[in-house]
Order: C-alpha cells, then sequence, then structure tokens
C-alpha cells in the first residue's frame, strides 16, 4: 500500500447515486526499506503503508491484482440488490483530474467513463448495469490539490452486522471537545450522533478531521462496542469540491451551485415544514428550500426580508428547480421603515386621526395638519454572517463552518 486509502464522494444530487455516493482506491507497488505510514489497524495488530512508488506495475501485475479485486467484489457484494452494481478500475496511469472534478460536479455518462478506461488501457470489473465503474474511475482521478480531510473508520465484527450499534453518545462528545481537529461529531441540539451510520452496515462508527495523526486519539475515547479493525482514509469530505459560482440563468439540474443574490419575497413555510424563498440576480431567480430536516436551520431563513443581500450553497434539486440550502452567508440586511403611531398634534398634545384616504392627518381640535405618521426601523434579530444546518442534516461534501477558509493540499 502507498500513502492512505482514499475515500471520494461524487455528486450528491445525482438520482440513481448510492446511499453514501462514495468510492475506494488504494494505490499499491513494491516494498522498499523505507520508514512506514501509519493508516491502520486490527484487534491483534495493524496495518501499515509505503511512502514512495519504487517502479511502474506490470501488466502480470495488474492481472493478479485483478483476480484480488473480483475475489473481494465476488465476496461481499450484495448483486441480489436491485441498486447494487459495482464497479472497479485498475491503472497504471490516473486519469485527469477533470475526471474527477465533472463526476461530483455534474452528470457523467457510462459511456464517456468507458472511453477514458480505454484510453488508458485499464484493467476492467464491470457488473450487472456497470454503473460503479463511474465512481472508480473518478476516484483514482482526485487529486486533493486545494483541500482534503480524512475519516478514521471502524469496522464491526461480522456477528455483529445488521444489529444495533452500541456507542456511548457521552464519550462522542468528550471526542468533539478533545480532538479539536475533528468535525461532524455530534449534534448538540438535536441529539444526533453523527459518527454512527444509520444503515445496518459494517462499520461501527467514522470520525472526521483535518489531521490523520489526531484522529486515532478517538480510538482510546468513544466508548463503544469492541471493534475489529480501523482504517484512515483521505477524503474529500467537508471540502465542498461539489459547489461552484453560477447565477440563476447559468444552473443546470443535478449540479450543486453558489449564487449571491438578493431576497425577492417574503420566505413561505409549506406543508411538512419546509420553508421556501425566491431569490434573484441579474438573470432572473430561482427558488431556495430549506427543508424540514434542516431543523433550526429553517429560523434563519423565515426572517429574511425582501431586498436582503445573501450567497446561497447548496444542491439543485429538479422538479421544481430549487436550490436545496446548505449554508448561507448574509452579506446585508434591509431596514424596513414601519408606522408607530398616528402623528401628535404640536398644540394640543392628542394624536391625530386619519382625514381620508391618502389626505393625511388632522387633529379634531386644533385642525393641524399633518402627512408624515411616527415611523421606526424595524430591528432586526438576524446578523449579518454564515449560517449553517445542523450537524444531523450535513451532506458528506458540505464544508462546515469550521472549515470556512481552510485549504491544504
Amino acid at each position: 500500500m502507498i500513502g492512505y486509502p482514499r475515500l471520494v464522494r461524487l455528486n450528491p444530487n445525482i438520482p440513481w447515486k448510492t446511499r453514501g455516493n462514495g468510492a475506494i482506491s488504494i494505490q499499491v507497488g513494491w516494498l522498499v526499506d523505507q520508514d512506514p505510514l501509519f493508516f491502520g489497524g486490527t484487534s491483534d495488530g495493524s496495518f501499515k503503508a509505503l511512502g514512495s512508488l519504487p517502479r511502474p506495475v506490470s501488466k502480470k501485475d495488474m492481472e493478479k491484482l485483478r483476480v484480488i479485486v473480483a475475489s473481494g467484489i465476488d465476496r461481499y457484494a450484495r448483486f441480489e440488490d436491485d441498486t447494487t452494481n459495482p464497479g472497479a478500475v485498475i491503472l497504471s496511469k490516473p486519469p485527469s483530474v477533470e475526471v474527477y472534478y465533472r463526476t461530483v460536479t455534474e452528470v457523467v455518462r457510462l459511456d464517456e467513463i468507458q472511453e477514458v478506461l480505454e484510453r488508458l488501457d485499464a484493467v476492467v470489473l464491470a457488473y450487472k448495469n456497470a454503473r460503479g465503474l463511474i465512481g472508480a474511475t473518478a476516484s483514482v482521478a482526485w487529486q486533493p490539490i486545494h483541500d482534503c480531510t480524512y475519516e478514521l473508520i471502524a469496522y464491526r465484527y461480522s456477528d455483529r452486522w445488521g444489529s444495533e450499534r452500541v456507542i456511548d453518545a457521552n464519550s462522542v462528545q468528550r471526542l468533539d471537545a478533545e480532538v479539536s481537529q475533528s468535525f461532524d461529531n455530534y449534534d448538540y441540539i438535536n441529539h444526533h450522533n453523527r459518527i454512527a451510520p444509520r444503515s445496518p452496515c459494517p462499520v461501527l462508527y467514522g470520525v472526521r478531521g483535518d489531521t490523520a495523526s489526531e484522529l486515532v486519539k478517538s480510538l482510546a475515547i468513544v466508548s463503544s462496542e469492541p471493534w475489529e479493525s480501523w482504517v484512515i482514509f483521505q477524503t474529500n469530505q467537508a471540502t465542498d469540491d461539489h459547489v461552484f459560482k453560477r447565477t440563476t440563468g447559468s444552473v443546470q439540474r443535478y449540479q450543486s451551485a453558489i449564487i449571491t443574490g438578493e431576497v425577492a419575497q417574503i420566505p413561505q413555510t409549506l406543508p411538512g415544514g419546509h420553508v421556501i424563498f425566491s431569490l434573484k440576480d441579474e438573470e432572473g431567480s430561482i427558488s431556495c428550500a430549506a427543508y424540514e430536516p434542516t431543523k433550526e436551520f429553517r429560523q434563519v431563513i423565515r426572517q429574511l426580508l425582501p431586498g436582503d443581500q445573501v450567497t446561497v450553497y447548496g444542491g439543485v434539486r429538479v422538479s421544481p428547480l430549487t436550490i436545496n440550502l446548505e449554508k448561507i452567508y448574509i452579506r446585508s440586511l434591509v431596514s424596513p421603515i414601519v408606522k408607530l403611531e398616528n402623528p401628535v398634534c404640536p398644540s394640543c398634545g392628542k394624536h391625530m386621526k386619519s382625514a381620508g384616504h391618502d389626505q393625511g392627518y388632522r387633529c379634531r381640535r386644533c385642525k393641524t395638519m399633518s402627512n408624515e405618521p411616527r415611523r421606526s426601523a424595524v430591528q432586526r434579530d438576524l446578523s449579518v454572517g454564515w449560517y449553517e444546518v445542523p450537524v444531523c442534516a450535513r451532506r458528506h461534501l458540505s464544508k462546515p463552518l469550521k472549515r470556512m477558509g481552510v485549504r491544504k493540499k
């Protein structure tokens, strides 16, 4: 093994994606004498990885790898599931990083990927509809050019797969406090343990962070059922690789977008608790929604007013075309002026009465006239700045505010 194994998440808006929409890739080479990289362990030992590739892998080597990989897929893939369509690729040279950026931001057809693999003379293992080849190729193509994170994943003993996980929530809160480089561990408002998966998969828990060495501390902090093994992955999670600056006129279905504009209407609360408003820029308008799973984030959206300047981040829902909000930056807020009371007569001190529609105000006693009621600017409870969905609603790729501004190779 050379370097960390990689866990790469793909476009979260694809309707036929897998649950986690991720792909795994590893780099392998020939063993040489050098200091190994510590990246994982088992209950009775530990794994290690090399730091560099001493010489190319031959066609014969790639065929050996094909047999090993095929054996693993045959053993573990749930082919009886209609949505399970595994794919694996073995390459001596990675595809262009543009292949990764397309698969994390757009819709990529299978035939496009197959052409790439053919040009690179890849060894291909395709199953059922072969769509798994798209993610596999993207994972190999990924390069952490601008940013990356790490995730330590602890695995369960096989006899516990499918049963309820045993993880102490208080220990996860200690982890959150003691491992400062980690993030998205626990949702304190909604009492949600984020490190535990919701599906009956072999994963016991996953801890994400900026520094691989810091994540190892979680093994001693998290109190849980026994783990069988653990591995640290280098990932594109929490990097915002999926979002790009767009306009209301250029955004397309299945994309994710960063759009700056003006709130065009008072947000409306729909049946089910979803909150929606219209955002406009120089090219048009688009709906933005904070759905019920975003919990308290919806209260922020409800307080927006027409004229507020904002930048929204989120995935594009197809029908109707809507930005599914992941976070929002409020750039400026309007200060609406409201009427407090009718004007006061300067002679007698009594409030004037309306003199009729569009005819101002008149004091009944002194006959004094005025066109100006007493007004005041509304005090907004909202402030300029960043707001994000809670930990329980966060997507794998969405960069939390804790990491905003972080760029590291």
